[in-house]
């Protein structure tokens, strides 16, 4: 062999093919690193709720690249809407409200299972007139929320038990998706069923003091808020990647707890439309609150029990149309939840340090 008409000994060509080995190698070293997985989570409200703010600063502070992935972030008008995303494929994951899910699973089974959660519901129906502040007065009178039988509609519905009266019989309810607090603020409404957070806001943008007329955990105690959904047949076919998006969050909600990185996150949640120091505030406020798992997967099932035995119980009451059929027999833990995912999530971040 000749090159530049300059023979290369025997003894040169296996350095020769190393050489090239190299080169190759990198040149293809930048492709595979490069290299993710596309995923897409639905998240609720447009805009979205604050509980995404998980999901932007796992996507913005790069938390999903660290584990190759790359996540579309898609808002949807509720987190029921997003759920049904889920089921006919349309997302591959979504934050979604426990109640609803239970309900859909239960009387449709439906192929949606939790690999996360958020726990504590921080729900209360606030009022802009300090006349019209007990549970009774909300008769007859518009409350908003989010879409029928959405998370804010559950909600409203679990805190008017309390004086024995229902959404949409004895409560008129207006969809607003997650802009209650606005229409609050507009003069368009008097009751709305609210986050912690949209209550300095509300405040702050209409001059008043809102009154709290009922809230969520004196109410209706112990129940599960929200979780995280995949459908099980994404399950199934990639858990790699749900292993993966679990981890990534692991390491953001350990982040957001941080106060040093407030300021960031409440970056990282503009999509929610909170201004930077709503959103900074907002972020003290929940993570004081205990609002996203640190450490643990957020699927307590003392709560998953009593949100299903209060479904079971309005199932009753309603014929089965705002809750879990009298006939059928309420999901059990161990088919609503793969805690699977997050034990493995957690090795992996172990092995990522």
């Amino acid at each position: 062999m000749k090159t530049f008409g300059v023979p290369i000994s025997k003894l040169a060509l296996p350095a020769l093919a190393a050489g090239i080995g190299i080169i190759a190698l990198a040149a293809s070293a930048p492709a595979r690193a490069q290299a993710a997985d596309k995923f897409s989570i639905g998240v609720p409200g447009v805009p979205p709720v604050f509980v995404s703010a998980m999901v932007y600063t796992a996507k913005d502070a790069g938390f999903y690249k660290k584990y190759r992935l790359d996540v579309t972030v898609k808002p949807f008008d509720s987190g029921v809407a997003a759920a049904k995303a889920v089921i006919s494929g349309s997302v591959d994951a979504s934050i979604s409200p426990t109640a609803p899910v239970v309900r859909m699973i239960t009387n449709g089974n439906v192929p949606l299972v939790a690999v996360q959660g958020f726990e504590k519901p921080d729900w209360f129906v606030g009022s802009m007139d300090p006349g019209k502040s007990k549970c009774e007065d909300l008769k007859g009178g518009a409350v908003g929320v989010d879409s029928p039988q959405g998370a804010r509609w559950v909600a409203l519905q679990n805190m008017s038990r309390a004086c024995g009266l229902l959404p949409d019989k004895d409560i008129p309810t207006v969809n607003l998706s997650s802009n209650v607090g606005a229409a609050m603020v507009a003069g368009q409404l008097t009751f709305g069923v609210l986050h912690l957070d949209d209550i300095p806001v509300i405040e702050r943008e209409s001059g008043k003091k809102l009154t709290i007329v009922l809230q969520i955990e004196k109410t209706a105690p112990g129940t599960h808020y929200t979780s995280l959904f995949t459908n099980s047949k994404k399950l199934t076919a990639d858990r790699d990647q749900l292993v993966r998006l679990v981890a990534a969050h692991i390491e953001a909600v350990k982040f957001m707890y941080d106060p040093a990185n407030f300021s960031k996150v409440g970056g990282y949640a503009k999509p929610t439309g909170r201004n930077l120091q709503d959103a900074t505030n907002a972020v003290k406020v929940f993570t004081d609150f205990g609002f996203w798992p640190n450490g643990h997967p957020g699927l307590d099932r003392k709560r998953f029990d009593k949100t299903v035995e209060i479904q079971v119980m309005v199932g009753k009451k309603t014929q089965g149309k705002g809750g879990i059929k009298p006939e059928a027999k309420p999901v059990s833990y161990e088919r609503f939840a793969d805690l699977s995912i997050w034990n493995d999530a957690v090795e992996l971040v172990k092995k990522s340090k």
